[in-house]
């Protein structure tokens, strides 16, 4: 039987005349003064009925103290089922729990804070084991460690690791973790920076170039240096981030190249020499031959 047809039977009478019983009841669970009016009587099943009770309890407004009742076949006692405190239909109620996992934003993390990742975390994959048999989605093949055999190279290895082995290999191109991350952990790191810095943002479509041809552009290794890598322009808006080679700002290097300063011409006439001129003109410059006494009488002499 469904539970709307047990709740839509006609409640038992006995059981649902026992209102002081079922207030009692929710007296002795609550604090004194907590229990409001009766607010209905619900019919359980046969011979099972549960008044409603208001509660007055601060912070739990809409909620009611829910008091079951009962009684045996052909019995005229009634004896008390249980007593809880169940939300109304406007009750508040707190928020349906969320796991932590799920709540994380980004940002979110702070000095000393520690991010465990799942071990079936969709983002990262096996890395290399330190077998001499590499997993599947590892690099580091049998065929580079014969080529690295053959040519004697010289490795750094730790104790334990035989020069040449697959593990010194690793061990040498820094690929000696125990996780990597997976081909969706890289899909979703691209969608969120292309996201953030990528050609469909204000910025890149008011820019006059993409960040491809800047020289401020830093390029990413591995597979995602193919389309992203790292802002090294300090007034940028994207500065130290990773950014889309579609990506592009106003700050891009060849954007606005700066003209140098014009030299100027030389002058025509040259303002600023010294001409030198003479005190008196020359004595041979005349047509007249100046007298020896004028020399004397130009020094105040009689």
């Amino acid at each position: 039987m469904s539970a709307a047809t047990t709740r839509s039977r006609t409640p038992d009478r006995l059981c649902a005349e026992a209102v002081d019983l079922a207030r009692e009841a929710a007296e002795e669970a609550a604090a004194p003064g907590v229990v409001g009016e009766h607010v209905s009587v619900v019919a359980e099943g046969d011979r099972v009925v549960t008044h409603l009770f208001e509660c007055k309890e601060p912070g739990y407004r809409g909620w009611r103290w829910a008091v079951t009742v009962a009684r045996a076949s052909r019995a005229k006692l009634v004896t008390l089922d249980e007593t809880v405190l169940l939300p109304g239909p406007d009750a508040l109620q707190a928020p349906e729990w969320v796991p932590w996992s799920e709540r994380l934003r980004p940002g979110d993390m702070g000095p000393g804070d520690l991010l465990p990742t799942e071990a079936d975390d969709l983002r990262l994959e096996p890395g290399y084991s330190g077998e001499d048999a590499p997993p599947p989605n590892s690099a580091v093949s049998e065929e580079m460690a014969e080529r690295v055999e053959a040519e004697d190279a010289e490795l750094v290895s730790r104790p334990g690791t035989s020069r040449g082995s697959i593990a010194a290999v690793a061990e040498e191109l820094g690929m000696r973790r125990a996780r990597v991350l997976s081909r969706y952990g890289l899909h979703a790191a691209a969608d969120r920076w292309d996201e953030s810095f990528g050609a469909k943002t204000p910025m890149a479509q008011a820019a006059p170039a993409s960040c491809v041809s800047c020289a401020f552009l830093v390029p990413l290794a591995g597979s995602l240096r193919q389309a992203f890598g790292v802002c090294a322009n300090e007034f940028g808006p994207a500065d130290g981030h990773v950014v889309s080679l579609s990506y592009g700002c106003g700050g891009h290097s060849e954007a606005a190249v700066m003209p140098k300063p014009p030299r100027p011409s030389a002058p025509v006439l040259d303002t600023l020499g010294a001409d030198a001129l003479a005190l008196r003109p020359a004595g041979d410059g005349g047509s007249v031959e100046a007298a020896l006494d004028d020399a004397a009488e130009d020094l105040g002499h009689s």
